[in-house]
């Protein structure tokens, strides 16, 4: 019913901000007409909780698209809608609620999802922005860009895949980039013939469409539109006779050659596809901003068939030098990351992937076992306070007293509104840099308060200390050592999961909820000291 009760939030007039990527896709003049009878209007309150304030359009497989306000929590949502809800809806559904169970700072967010029987309807994330397929629209993408969104988009797969979950609908009207620079994906769509394997090959096509301007698999429409017809439609690869795509490199000046590689890898079924995770990783090495933006020289670890060859970059202007595939080569890759790799720039070691030592029982040259290193407390370089999801960015300050030796002293956040930061904010950290990798051991945690819940996580590199940087830094950190601690009982929380065989540089004490303020109203923590442990 009708309500004047809830918050309003303004229309959106800037060209291509409300198209809301895969449910936005519109339908097609011969399209078969949305179900109407019973259709919302705006003002109208679903489930006494989201206000519709505009309908943005309809979409070619019979969904409603509309703005609206979660009145509760006083926030914009997308609500998707569909009818009728039952059977025809559950696909919708059971997509809306596996997606709601993996949280990424590249994954849009899904509220709730509803069946009312005469319809059913999701509520997930409202993001101003433009999704890739608008974005290319005006141009091809330079590599640096294309390359951070084929992260982003990577490191989402690698946090659904964990699950043991497909997305199953990666293209770019699915890809949007928020106005702040936010790279999402939305939209998940699984059915049987979906696979894993299957979303990593269109990582490949999104990667192919930004630096062309071409969907590498127009031949296969699109969910929700029609190849060739309307804003739904991509431009196809170009093709030779035998209907090869070409390379990226014909078709644009400028992209490099291992990159170049890389895509057209990707999209070659003859090809061993690798996982998301690794795909990911090595798409955020090459993601690792430097003085000239992007890495001009150097490329992807690539090996030869042969074992006995050296590991070896591909030459900036070589072909395709497809040896054994890129599941073993970006595995392998991984490893070595150590190695020659210092082109990333800084005075900060790049080795950061955490790596094997050898043995203590068998010391290269066959001498006697070296005894082994005394643990103390390591020595941090750096510390900052990782806020991915703040435009304000005004809770920086402070990181430095959190290793000062001062319990006393410390960082804190703001005060929120409830618990998981008013719903603002997937979570705060921080950020610690060893200096160079160390074997660690534990890691300690004094806060202000009990309550709080919070994990450790690894990863491989630094980013900027910008709101793009800690996005990237966050979905990058996806090493988790030990157990999260949950509405912990105490002020201190001790992390002791390291991998005795491996090594570290990087660390992010990652906090997720927030306890309640002893005093007043509100949630709130502080970060009194970190100390890590190790040798």
């Amino acid at each position: 019913m009708p309500s004047s009760a809830g918050p309003s939030i303004d229309t959106i007039t800037e060209g291509g901000r409300v198209t809301q990527v895969g449910e936005g896709q519109e339908a097609e003049e011969s399209a078969p007409p949305v179900m109407t009878f019973g259709a919302p209007t705006a003002g109208e309150i679903l489930a006494e909780r989201y206000e519709l304030v505009e309908h943005i359009n309809n979409d070619s497989a019979g969904r409603l698209v509309w703005r609206g306000v979660d009145v509760v929590l006083r926030r914009p949502v997308a609500v998707v809608l569909r009818y009728p809800g039952g059977d025809s809806a559950t696909e919708m559904l059971q997509a809306a609620v596996a997606a709601s169970r993996v949280i990424h700072p590249n994954l849009v967010g899904v509220y709730d999802a509803i069946d009312e029987g005469e319809r059913a309807y999701v509520v997930r994330e409202w993001v101003d922005g433009r999704s890739l397929r608008e974005l290319v629209a005006a141009g091809p993408l330079d590599p640096a860009r294309a390359t951070a969104i084929g992260n982003a988009v990577a490191s989402a797969l690698a946090s659904v895949h964990a699950t043991g979950m497909v997305h199953g609908n990666v293209h770019p009207g699915t890809v949007m980039i928020s106005d702040d620079g936010r790279v999402v994906l939305a939209d998940a769509r699984t059915d049987g013939d979906d696979s894993q394997e299957n979303d990593v090959r269109a990582v490949g096509g999104i990667l192919y469409f930004a630096l062309t301007g071409h969907w590498p698999h127009a031949e296969a429409p699109l969910r929700g539109a029609t190849a060739g017809h309307g804003r739904a439609a991509i431009v196809d690869a170009v093709r030779d006779a035998s209907g090869s795509i070409a390379a990226p490199r014909q078709v644009r000046a400028g992209v490099p050659a291992y990159l170049d590689d890389l895509t057209m890898d990707l999209l070659d079924p003859e090809i061993a596809s690798p996982s998301s995770d690794v795909l990911a990783a090595e798409l955020g090495r090459l993601d690792i901003p430097t003085e000239d933006h992007f890495l001009d020289q150097t490329g992807t670890i690539r090996f030869s068939a042969d074992p006995g060859d050296d590991p070896s970059p591909l030459a900036a202007a070589g072909g395709r030098k497809v040896a054994i595939g890129i599941a073993g080569l970006l595995a392998v890759a991984l490893v070595g990351l150590l190695i020659g790799i210092s082109a990333f720039g800084g005075d900060k070691s790049p080795d950061t992937q955490p790596v094997a030592r050898p043995s203590a029982s068998a010391p290269a040259g066959g001498g006697t076992s070296a005894p082994a290193a005394t643990v103390g407390a390591l020595n941090i370089e750096d510390v900052r306070i990782i806020d991915p999801d703040s435009r304000t960015r005004n809770e920086l300050d402070d990181a430095e007293k959190v290793i000062d030796g001062e319990e006393d002293k410390g960082w804190e956040t703001d005060t929120y509104n409830a618990a998981k930061f008013g719903g603002l904010k997937k979570g705060m950290g921080v950020w610690i840099d060893l200096g160079a990798p160390h074997s660690v051991k534990s890691v300690q945690a004094v806060l202000s308060s009990t309550g709080a819940s919070a994990e450790l996580r690894a990863g491989i590199a630094d980013f900027p200390s910008s709101s793009s940087g800690d996005k990237q830094l966050v979905a990058s950190y996806t090493m988790l050592i030990g157990q999260p601690f949950e509405g912990h009982d105490g002020t201190k929380m001790t992390f002791n999961g390291f991998d005795a065989d491996k090594q570290y540089q990087y660390l992010l004490f990652w906090i997720t909820e927030l306890p309640e303020k002893d005093s007043g109203d509100g949630y709130k923590i502080g970060v009194q000291e970190i100390t890590v442990q190790g040798s």
